[in-house]
């Protein structure tokens, strides 16, 4: 029985993913860092630390700084990236999440955020949609980022749901894989090659039906 969904942020329910690879660039510019173009979609999804490691290994340096060095870097784009995010509305969610978040509340389903993202309940806020969600799983508490399970474990706990009573929402392949390996039913939202590890793939969020959803899912 559906009782709990799980969301992503960035890409899901707005997209933010734009001013964290806004905030990332400004900061390889200024270490002098030339990103490729796949760069945007290879930052996608991880972690604050996976993140810079990556940006530093694009540009040969990631042998070049400490522990705390590393620390005031990733500091220093998380002041860039919450200035940008304080530009958010409610007219920035995405297509077909306000109808579905509604339809949820409304049928009795609890919801939480499992995002790499340790300015989640920040951006919740300039969304307008804190209210819907129970809890936010905390990124810089779990012991792996995605693609292992443990933001969407921690997400479940926050429900006190188990792994067949929830929905994750992803769009990414890193977090399919993790709802995947949590033991989840996972929704992913994009190209459906891409994502092909999605119990249901839908090409954007304006597709998302929470009644087809359940019925989906109870059919599983």
């Amino acid at each position: 029985m559906l009782k709990g969904l799980l969301f992503d942020l960035d890409g899901v329910l707005a997209d933010t993913a734009q001013y964290h690879l806004l905030a990332w660039r400004e900061l390889a510019e200024r270490l002098n860092i030339d990103l490729p173009a796949a760069a945007d979609a290879d930052l996608r999804g991880r972690s604050r630390l996976d993140s810079l490691n990556l940006l530093l290994q694009y540009g040969h340096e990631l042998e070049q700084f400490s522990a705390a060095e590393k620390a005031s870097l990733m500091a220093e784009k998380n002041r860039h990236y919450q200035a940008l995010v304080k530009r958010l509305t409610p007219q920035a969610l995405l297509p077909g999440i306000a109808d579905l978040l509604a339809a949820a509340q409304a049928d009795g389903v609890m919801m939480a955020v499992a995002s790499s993202s340790q300015n989640a309940p920040l951006i919740l806020d300039q969304l307008g949609i804190a209210d819907y969600f129970a809890g936010v799983a905390d990124p810089t508490k779990v012991h792996q980022g995605k693609p292992a399970p443990d933001i969407y474990q921690a997400a479940q706990a926050l429900l006190g749901l188990d792994a067949d009573e929830v929905i994750g929402f992803e769009d990414a392949p890193a977090g399919v894989a993790a709802i995947k390996a949590a033991g989840q039913f996972a929704v992913g939202i994009g190209d459906d090659w891409v994502l092909r590890a999605a119990d249901i793939i839908v090409p954007t969020t304006a597709e998302l039906n929470y009644g087809q959803l359940k019925q989906a899912f109870n059919a599983d």
